[in-house]
């Protein structure tokens, strides 16, 4: 089986953001970086079906030259070979041009299987692995939970709303978006590290014309307020409405 995993260089979690001049993105140079966190279990992922189908596992990623430290990183976890799309633009790119981006990459190289981290943790649009699909023209599916692997087809484990989950089963090839905490990461050992230098790292160039379909016209820390509301009546009523109120607009229950 020859699967892919697409990943991202994010912001450490922390580290505190500062704006750039602009106000449109952060101050890179002032940033430190590491993988994604959801696609870190999609590499994981990979790296079990490996272990139990055979074939290889490929990393890929968008970016700028600095990403190549989170492909070594899945390498030495036990990625077999990555495919870097290396251009300084790709550094706050949107979701379209990142996918396209990957696609052109790994068009080719027809995998059987495609995954993604759910989102990333600096953008967070959930888009990149499905848009991936609809431009390899591949089928999809997303916040996946489970994956068993049974010959050609695939049969995944969907997290829904409200503490459902749903069953889909679909031919290979397909696009896969991974949830966060559908496995135990595993992290690099010293041979691991050693074995990463010597694997192949092929960098390829970002494909002309690609033009972004998002753009961010400002970006600014939230502001920060106090605000206490009162809910009077009786208490079975004042019950009733503060479950309303964090059930309908804080969205917690």
């Amino acid at each position: 089986m020859k699967i892919a995993v697409c990943i991202k260089q994010v912001p450490t979690r922390d580290w505190h953001p500062r704006v750039d001049d602009a106000k449109t993105w952060i101050r890179e140079a002032d940033a430190s970086f590491e993988m994604n966190e959801p696609d870190a279990y999609a590499v994981e992922e990979a790296l079990r079906l490996k272990e139990r189908h055979g074939g290889e596992v490929v990393v890929c990623s968008a970016g700028p030259p600095r990403v190549a430290q989170v492909l070594r990183e899945a390498l030495a976890r036990g990625a077999d070979r990555a495919i870097h799309v290396q251009d300084e633009a790709l550094g706050g790119a949107d979701a379209f041009v990142m996918a396209a981006a990957l696609a052109a990459a790994m068009a080719q190289e027809q995998f059987d299987l495609i995954l993604t981290g759910l989102q990333s943790d600096d953008q967070g649009s959930a888009q990149t692995g499905v848009v991936l699909a609809e431009l390899l023209g591949l089928p999809h599916a997303t916040i996946v939970m489970e994956v068993s692997v049974d010959g050609s087809d695939v049969r995944v484990k969907r997290e829904l709303e409200g503490g459902w989950f749903q069953w889909v089963g679909m031919p290979l090839p397909v696009v896969l978006t991974i949830q966060s905490g559908i496995n135990q990461l595993r992290y690099a050992t010293l041979k691991g590290i050693m074995a990463a230098k010597k694997k192949e790292l092929r960098t390829v160039a970002l494909p002309a014309g690609l033009a972004p379909r998002q753009t961010i016209v400002g970006l600014y820390a939230p502001q920060k307020g106090k605000k206490t509301q009162i809910i009077g009546g009786a208490p079975a009523e004042a019950a009733k409405e503060l479950v309303r109120r964090l059930r309908e607009e804080a969205r917690v229950i």
